[in-house]
């Protein structure tokens, strides 16, 4: 098992964590997966699929509302 971290800049965002068990159950169809976060903008989970391609799911993070 191997984890790789690259960090640009720290980023601190909430997201719904029923789509993330929906998405990790791509698992199986790949040996790596790469979550990519930015500030503002959606996380993208991206499981690499061997000659076939990949498959990628998209999640916007959850507005956090102002009281």
């Amino acid at each position: 098992d191997r984890v790789i971290i690259t960090m640009e800049e720290p980023v601190e965002l909430t997201f719904a964590l029923r789509y993330l068990n929906m998405f990790a159950k791509a698992t199986p169809l790949s040996e790596t997966v790469t979550l990519s976060m930015s500030p503002g903008i959606p996380v993208v989970v991206e499981y690499a699929i061997g000659d076939m391609g990949y498959m990628r799911f998209y999640l916007a993070p959850k507005v956090e509302e102002d009281d």
